[in-house]
């Protein structure tokens, strides 16, 4: 099943969810939260977010080579603490 989820599609399965292991701070109940969330969205709020994240002053979205991806990722997490 496809699934817009703000910012792109993403292909969910129910099976996925089984998945026992989460990244820090991340458990079964936020993820079901998280999905609750984006599939109970209508297409024009899911817009409308997408619109106010690209109007938001305080980031900047870029394209980023995929090479490039785990470098940038560390480089936020650094910065973050």
């Amino acid at each position: 099943m496809l699934k817009w989820i703000g910012f792109g599609f993403i292909n969910w399965k129910p099976k996925d969810m089984k998945q026992s292991k989460f990244p820090a701070g991340w458990n079964e109940e936020r993820v079901r939260r998280v999905l609750a969330y984006y599939n109970e969205q209508t297409e024009e709020e899911a817009v409308a977010e997408d619109e106010a994240a690209f109007e938001d002053q305080t980031q900047t979205v870029m394209e980023v080579p995929n090479e490039l991806v785990p470098v940038v990722r560390e480089i936020i997490a650094k910065h973050q603490t």
